[in-house]
């Protein structure tokens, strides 16, 4: 359930297509270069000692995951995936690749990320890492459960899972070096606050209040990150929020005028600024104990930048999506009978909650430093 602005304030309403809406919500620089190949990934290192990726979050990484489970948050059809490299919906929630799916090609994996769930997928397919991310997930185990989705709990538990069937294949020696070498991104957050807290469901409101309810979500977070070290990582990249007031559909849903007053909503953009700073704190902390690699992902500068100069990045378009209307369509209402736009790199959002392939290009330059520091040993 998204909501609407009064006042200057974030208020829950209640409609079934907001409902639909909420449950497909995601938990969303340089200069972007024009005719860029998307495919590829230009300025890799020669040489990487990162062995594998492993991904964990919401539909901002989820490579296909939901396609294999009982959900309506999917995007396993066109018009989604138009600019995949194989020009196919994949299960991504956007036109083409994630930025995850850059991150794996700039260090040397092989192929974009696959999805645990693929019942197609080899031992030596897992051996470079895998997407255990699910689409309307979220730290708070009660944001999957409300969508049907893969908790993220569920998804560390996956990872104990590949651990051992790795282990057999493998060895115990091998594969420990394998999790100590990956690289671990974590995606997610943006459903526990738009879907969840300010839900049609007020259990979390009625439990918490706003600062309380980001204490509890980060004490997930660190649950969930002392998991992630338990199990032998050591190189670990945590995502912050996006300024959740700029996604279009949040933007329809609290305008008085939605076509002609379109600018984002300051008081969730706000939220998110203030979970990141905590969440920041919270990650460094917990590095300084345990002595991992642990880094903080800003999401949040890039696109907040892409917004505001969407020229110096080629983009024309910033609040609408590139699907159907642009202002509320998500998974299947962004469908092969929805209008899509005739040039989507001019556009910071595929559909009215995902950004395109274009922008997630330029979030990746954006954290391309942070990956760097991963490939120094």
């Amino acid at each position: 359930m998204l909501g609407c602005r009064l006042s200057g304030s974030f208020h829950p309403v209640s409609s079934s297509l907001f409902v639909l809406l909420a449950a497909l919500i995601l938990g969303v620089a340089e200069t972007r270069e024009l005719g860029f190949n998307y495919s590829t990934t230009s300025n890799s290192p020669s040489s990487s000692s990162i062995p594998a990726v492993f991904v964990f979050g919401d539909s901002t990484v989820d490579a296909g995951n939901n396609n294999y489970i009982k959900t309506t948050s999917k995007s396993n059809f066109p018009p989604y995936g138009k600019d995949f490299p194989t020009h196919t919906a994949t299960g991504r929630f956007s036109n083409g690749r994630l930025v995850t799916d850059f991150v794996a090609s700039y260090v040397g994996l092989k192929g974009d990320i696959r999805v645990y769930l693929d019942p197609s997928l080899t031992l030596q397919d897992l051996r470079n890492g895998v997407c255990f991310a699910s689409a309307s997930s979220g730290f708070d185990p009660l944001t999957a459960l409300q969508s049907g989705v893969i908790s993220i709990q569920k998804q560390l538990q996956f990872l104990k899972e590949y651990r051992s069937r790795m282990e057999g294949y493998i060895g115990k020696e091998a594969t420990s070096t394998l999790i100590s070498k990956a690289v671990f991104i974590i995606s997610a957050g943006t459903n526990d606050f738009v879907v969840n807290y300010y839900g049609a469901d007020p259990i979390r409101r009625q439990t918490f209040t706003l600062p309380a309810y980001q204490h509890f979500i980060l004490q997930l977070v660190q649950q969930f990150l002392q998991g992630l070290l338990e199990m032998g990582a050591r190189n670990i990249a945590f995502v912050g929020l996006p300024p959740m007031g700029c996604l279009p559909a949040v933007i329809t849903l609290n305008s008085g005028n939605s076509l002609a007053h379109r600018s984002c909503v300051e008081s969730l953009s706000a939220l998110s600024r203030d979970y990141n700073r905590l969440l920041q704190a919270k990650l460094t902390a917990m590095q300084q104990s345990h002595g991992a690699r642990v880094f903080y992902i800003d999401i949040y500068k890039p696109l907040d930048e892409m917004i505001r100069n969407p020229q110096q990045f080629g983009f024309e378009n910033v609040n609408r999506g590139c699907c159907g209307s642009g202002m509320l369509e998500s998974s299947y209402l962004c469908n092969s009978l929805s209008a899509v736009c005739p040039d989507d790199s001019k556009y910071v959002f595929w559909d009215a909650i995902h950004p395109s392939q274009a922008a997630y290009y330029n979030i990746f330059k954006s954290i391309r430093p942070i990956i760097d520091g991963f490939l120094k040993d």
